[in-house]
């Protein structure tokens, strides 16, 4: 089963109003059904989301199929049987979902700060706003390039410590070889990639 085409951008619920949302559903699925049963109804009810184009869906999505193949230790056929096939939330979609997240919403903890994020925020892991920094490096966002520079200082630190960061080196590498594919010259007269 070939993956759906990434879906047009509708609105990008915060972060309280999705699992706000992600509570409900969770507490409708009996707990009588098995725990990848509930996982599987859970994680498609968030996929449909995403696909109607709430993208703050397929950021939860994101999310999730990472810490199951933190918890299968990589195997995505273990995370595909789980969320169900055709719903892995690839390379093209997380792109999408890194160039459309309101960057000046996401809520970002201070040393010492004590105070909780405002409902309109995005609360991000550390691997998935370096994506966002990473993608909008690229696309030449001076500001998000400043940040992705002091962030990726920081991230020799937390690298043993965040099993995260690693679906992050994944995506860096990915975006670097999509970039220099859309750069490559087209040479007439000669097979191109």
């Amino acid at each position: 089963m070939d993956p759906p085409a990434v879906p047009a951008q509708k609105m990008f619920s915060p972060s309280m109003r999705v699992a706000a949302l992600l509570a409900d559903w969770r507490a409708e699925i009996p707990p009588e059904i098995a725990q990848e049963a509930r996982e599987q109804q859970l994680y498609g009810r968030a996929w449909e989301a995403y696909l109607e184009g709430d993208y703050g869906f397929g950021l939860w999505c994101w999310l999730e199929i990472d810490r199951l193949t933190n918890a299968f230790n990589g195997s995505v056929r273990d995370v595909t049987r789980v969320v169900g096939p055709g719903r892995y939330l690839g390379f093209s979609h997380r792109r999408a979902i890194a160039e459309a997240l309101p960057l000046e919403k996401v809520y970002r903890p201070r040393k010492g700060d004590m105070s909780t994020p405002r409902p309109e925020a995005f609360v991000l892991p550390h691997y998935q706003l370096l994506c966002v920094y990473a993608v909008r490096a690229k696309d030449g966002d001076a500001k998000a390039k400043a940040q992705y520079a002091i962030a990726l200082g920081e991230l020799e630190e937390r690298r043993r410590a965040d099993p995260f960061l690693r679906h992050f080196e994944t995506f860096a590498k990915l975006l670097d070889r999509a970039t220099a594919k859309a750069a490559a010259p087209v040479v007439p007269g000669r097979a191109n990639p």
